[in-house]
């Protein structure tokens, strides 16, 4: 079964080209394909599961695309939480894989926190890797944590593979990742400098945060106890950290748009500062939030929708280096309570973002064009990948078959997610995608789900991928 209703401006609903798609095809050819600044025709060749060239239209390739249909690269997600071992139910590296599979994603960063144990010790990231192998339908890479306890300490995470470190400057939700105060962050800071590492930072300041406790079921009422102002006062304290110590930063699930400005002129200054923003901020609104609506929190939360044109804003100037999905799934009985301020923050978008993203763009007159290196190459830089998220000769040969007209309207309890649950069940996304070729083979196509699990563990600092 689909995991939606497709239904497009061709008329009656189709699988598409589901049953036709080789397994293993050593040739790719369509009229659009992307390759970095354009769509053009192309052939995409593909020997041992890598690109070995990207020439001009061949109509006798193993796959022809139809001209209705694009030919993407395999989209990075760097900001996920696939929460194995020790939370596997969840979410899991098999589910969670599957899911980005399913959502055109080739390649996923995995957070160091819900799992357990939370990824701060060399010992605990052999844990995670023991609890992935033979699951990976695409590949994935892993974050390491900066807490208090391992401040001074990272260089041996950092040996041993991570892509970088993830802090939070307010409490993260779970008792095992503690949060750094700002002479914290500066130490911190100061130990990537020294790594030549990255460190992504949860940015909302406590000091402007309502104490936990109910707050009821009006959305709003949660959006006012965090205020724009304690991410604004976060993002500036960042700011100035990696001014002085020239530690390389990043600001994950930027969710006001008015933070945007004190962004630009770091940036402009030459601090080295990325930031990323997610589907649910550029296409969610709070106040289009049903009452007691638990699948629509998270932390910094959802707000209104002059703050989201704020946010587009970011998008198309190119102050937003990426966007990512902050997959943050949990058991439907965290979710269970109508009262926002006791039910847990986190969405899960993984499957549904880019096409969440696409619609929305397509609404306000945004050609994909503009958002493909935000979802590709620029996830791929913030994680230190190289040229992931290209089509190019050398690259991995994971490939997404896109059909951008086609609508599909959302069942949650058809998404691959271990627990079935979206917000943006129920509404019509525009764009499809209807497969999705990782190392060359196919990984997912909608009409079968997942295929093969040929996804390969990254470890960073040795360009090697498990075999």
């Amino acid at each position: 079964m689909l995991p939606w209703v497709t239904s497009g401006k061709r008329g009656a609903p189709t699988v598409g080209i589901m049953t036709a798609l080789p397994p293993l095809p050593t040739t790719v050819a369509a009229t659009r394909v992307w390759t970095g600044a354009a769509f053009q025709p192309a052939t995409v060749r593909i020997a041992d599961g890598v690109i070995t060239a990207v020439d001009t239209f061949d109509p006798a390739a193993d796959l022809v695309l139809g001209d209705e249909r694009m030919l993407l690269p395999g989209l990075v997600d760097s900001h996920v939480h696939l929460d194995e071992p020790g939370r596997t139910e969840w979410e899991g590296f098999a589910t969670g894989t599957a899911a980005a599979a399913a959502g055109g994603v080739a390649t996923v960063l995995d957070m160091p926190l819900n799992s357990v144990p939370v990824t701060t010790t060399v010992e605990a990231l052999a844990e995670k890797r023991a609890a992935a192998d033979g699951k990976l339908a695409v590949d994935v890479g892993y974050w390491g944590g900066a807490v208090p306890e391992n401040l001074g300490a990272l260089a041996a995470l950092d040996a041993a593979g991570v892509v970088g470190f993830k802090c939070f400057l307010s409490p993260s939700g779970i008792d095992e990742f503690g949060h750094l105060d700002a002479d914290q962050l500066g130490v911190a800071l100061a130990e990537i400098a020294r790594l030549g590492s990255i460190l992504i930072v949860h940015a909302e300041d406590p000091s402007h945060l309502h104490a936990d406790g109910p707050l009821g079921d009006v959305y709003t009422d949660f959006v006012a106890s965090r205020p724009p102002r304690s991410e604004r006062e976060a993002i500036l304290a960042v700011i100035d950290a990696s001014r002085r110590t020239r530690g390389r930063a990043h600001i994950v699930h930027v969710s006001d748009g008015g933070a945007l400005d004190a962004v630009r002129a770091a940036k402009a200054e030459g601090v080295p500062l990325t930031v990323e923003t997610c589907p649910h901020y550029l296409t969610l609104r709070a106040e289009d939030v049903p009452a007691g609506a638990a699948e629509f929190k998270c932390c910094p939360p959802i707000r209104d929708a002059a703050n989201q044109d704020l946010l587009w804003q970011g998008v198309l100037d190119g102050t937003i280096d990426a966007i990512v999905s902050d997959h943050s799934p949990s058991t439907p009985d965290l979710k269970s309570s109508p009262d926002f301020g006791l039910s847990w923050g986190g969405i899960s978008g993984l499957q549904t973002g880019f096409s969440a993203v696409y619609t929305e763009a397509h609404r306000r007159g945004v050609a994909i064009e503009r958002l493909l290196p935000l979802f590709t190459t620029g996830p791929a830089r913030i994680g230190g990948l190289g040229g992931r998220g290209r089509l190019a000769a050398g690259e991995p040969a994971h490939l997404v078959v896109f059909d951008p007209d086609l609508e599909r309207r959302v069942d949650a309890a058809l998404l691959e997610y271990r627990n079935k649950m979206s917000p943006w069940h129920g509404r019509s996304l525009r764009g499809a995608v209807e497969a999705t070729y990782v190392h060359g083979g196919l990984a997912y196509a909608p009409s079968v789900g997942v295929v093969d699990r040929r996804g390969r563990e990254i470890l960073a600092g040795s360009a090697s991928e498990a075999e």
